[in-house]
């Protein structure tokens, strides 16, 4: 399978379960691991582990081959191996804590692969890409932490009010 079939393919399972924020980056002058690697976000775990089920069902079928699926158990962060190209799909709280974009901003941006071989095949100008907000639906200013972040910030107000109850207690002698 060539690296651009197998590219489409993978974009096209990730748009089938609704995959939102696909990034395709060319690592290519990177690294020589692999040649692209893709970005997507779910919104739940369920969601995440659906998607990535979905891209391996959908290269096996097209002939691909699958080395690896990891982080299936926690449904948070996956990786699919496909050789040639490497596939993360995050919710999207704990891609934005990571920010494998900025980490990877050497590489090459492939914006919306499946419009980008569309003007391919048909000479036309590549469409700009719009925002996937749909009517009606309550914007989040910023996304859910993740847990281990949200332990930690819990543990640093428990700490911060010992020490405020400490230095603001008088003891029995000093009344």
């Amino acid at each position: 399978m060539t690296l651009a079939k197998l590219v489409k393919t993978i974009v096209a399972a990730l748009e089938e379960i609704k995959a939102r924020d696909v990034e395709v980056l060319d690592v290519r002058k990177i690294t020589t691991l692999f040649d692209r690697m893709i970005i997507a976000s779910g919104e739940s775990t369920r969601q995440t582990r659906a998607i990535a089920n979905n891209v391996a069902e959908k290269v096996k079928a097209a002939g691909g081959a699958v080395y690896g699926i990891e982080g299936e158990q926690t449904g948070e962060w996956i990786l699919v191996d496909l050789g040639d190209v490497l596939v993360h799909v995050m919710q999207t709280a704990v891609r934005a804590h990571y920010n494998l974009e900025e980490l990877w901003a050497e590489a090459k941006n492939i914006k919306k692969m499946s419009a980008v071989a569309k003007t391919i095949e048909t000479g036309a100008k590549a469409p700009a890409q719009q925002p996937r907000e749909q009517p009606g639906e309550p914007q989040v200013e910023s996304p859910v932490e993740p847990p281990a972040v949200r332990r930690r910030r819990a543990s640093a107000r428990t700490a911060s009010t010992v020490r405020k109850n400490k230095i603001g207690r008088s003891g029995p002698d000093e009344a």
